[in-house]
């Protein structure tokens, strides 16, 4: 296996969220035999006095050089922008019998990322998206093929057990870039005001006087919340929500999330907190503040099942499995979220 996407290595250390390093973690956890191609920093490190954009001949024949030693089954290509469909089919030339798949975990509202994944179709064999549903038809096309993923989270990543912690330094929490059209950004404020004259300590990392937060300070952060939100620019798009969720859920982190997201599927009452409306979520918050016994409880049994169902060694093992054309190795509880012609 062979995983082609940006590992920000070139940041040394000072990342931002990685999902790409919690996919390749569930592939060693799997037991395939995985490399990483990290498209960018290669473009940096061999361009001429590394400047990236430089760099982006050079990144793609390294990929075809990776490709010949390594001689991969899969190909799993995540945000991968510097490497260009004439790559990946010069791939298949030199490589025969591989299979290039494309993860996504961007959401489906933003047109530019339509734009990417359908600009990617003709060069793989299948799609990755973290959206299901009807919004997932739109890249069929023969021969291939369209899957729901959820967000993974992997212990050496989500490290944390707040459901069994009893100090913190915020009770409430939300981590994410201000953008004054997103619908969550008033609802923040709002919040905020709501719950201005209670003893609830609310951090809005990002928005609303509040900085935002990467790398190692954001994991501090998650670290000291006993409650955070789990937002989207905008709700309403099936089963989706960025991979905040599974940082809040897989470190033990009360998580909230719109009842309009429908991950009611898979989750219930007892293991996050749905709301319809801002007055809701001022509500819950409240009365999750007030019963920490419940709050553990309702924290604890999440985290248990997003780490058992939504594990990096298992939403990695049903990408290759799907891809490949295997038997399923467990029931993905969301494998009824792949579409062929």
């Amino acid at each position: 296996m062979l995983q082609v996407d940006n590992m920000q290595i070139r940041r040394f250390g000072r990342v931002r969220v990685s999902p790409e390093r919690t996919i390749f973690n569930g592939l060693i956890r799997a037991n395939y035999k995985a490399e990483v191609f990290s498209d960018r920093d290669i473009a940096q490190f061999d361009a001429p006095l590394h400047i990236k954009p430089l760099g982006r001949a050079a990144a793609n024949k390294r990929l075809l050089e990776m490709c010949d030693n390594f001689r991969p089954d899969v190909l799993l290509v995540g945000h991968a922008d510097i490497i260009t469909n004439t790559t990946l089919n010069q791939v298949r030339d030199l490589l025969p019998q591989v299979r290039i798949g494309l993860r996504n975990v961007d959401p489906l509202f933003d047109e530019a990322n339509v734009a990417a994944i359908r600009s990617r179709m003709d060069a793989v064999d299948g799609v990755f998206i973290t959206t299901s549903g009807e919004p997932l038809k739109q890249f069929l096309a023969p021969g291939k093929f369209v899957a729901y993923i959820p967000n993974a989270t992997d212990a050496a990543v989500e490290d944390q057990d707040n459901s069994i912690k009893d100090a913190f330094d915020w009770d409430l929490m939300f981590c994410g870039v201000g953008n004054t059209t997103d619908t969550r950004y008033s609802l923040v404020k709002t919040l905020q005001d709501a719950l201005a004259e209670t003893d609830v300590r609310f951090a809005s990392f990002g928005m609303h006087g509040f900085s935002p937060v990467w790398g190692r300070d954001y994991e501090d952060i998650l670290e000291v919340a006993k409650m955070g939100l789990s937002l989207n620019r905008f709700e309403g798009w099936p089963l989706y929500s960025s991979d905040r969720i599974a940082q809040l859920m897989g470190n033990g982190i009360l998580a909230f999330v719109s009842a309009d997201s429908g991950l009611q599927k898979f989750f219930g009452d007892d293991m996050l907190v749905f709301f319809t409306d801002v007055d809701d979520l001022s509500a819950e918050v409240l009365a999750y503040h007030a019963e920490d016994e419940r709050r553990k409880a309702v924290a604890a049994k999440g985290r248990a099942f997003y780490r058992e169902h939504f594990s990096a060694e298992r939403v990695s093992s049903f990408m290759v499995e799907t891809l490949i054309g295997e038997n399923y190795s467990h029931e993905y509880i969301w494998s009824d979220q792949v579409f062929r012609t």
